[in-house]
């Protein structure tokens, strides 16, 4: 196996996520970069899509978890993003998750806040 990756640059969320209550009651614009550890050689061959993860797929399925509950921490939701992308495909060997609040709420200028995970598949 040679692995390889797959990436989803600039996944627009709205979600409910912050420390303050305020934060939890009204979505707020996150963006979720992935970045897939996946072999690749059998879709390089096949050219079939059957042959590699999806990442319409993942996308979706990132997109509703991050989006389903409110929750404190960006590492919550970069836990919650990483759980779907493993749970959807056994392909996945491993995944880096980076989570981007695009209006932190925090009183400097700050133009965004970000949370980076790394998980492998047990």
């Amino acid at each position: 196996m040679s692995p390889g990756a797959i990436e989803i640059r600039g996944l627009r969320v709205l979600a409910n996520v912050g420390v303050p209550e305020a934060e939890r009651v009204h979505a707020q614009p996150l963006s979720i970069d992935l970045e897939l550890t996946v072999d690749l050689d059998a879709a390089g061959r096949s050219d079939d899509v059957a042959d590699t993860v999806d990442y319409g797929a993942v996308a979706i399925a990132v997109a509703d978890a991050v989006a389903d509950a409110p929750v404190a921490l960006l590492e919550r939701v970069a836990s919650l993003a990483a759980d779907a992308v493993l749970d959807l495909d056994p392909r996945t060997e491993a995944v880096t998750v980076t989570i981007t609040k695009l209006r932190p709420p925090i009183p400097r200028d700050v133009e965004a806040t970000a949370v980076r995970l790394h998980r492998t598949r047990p």
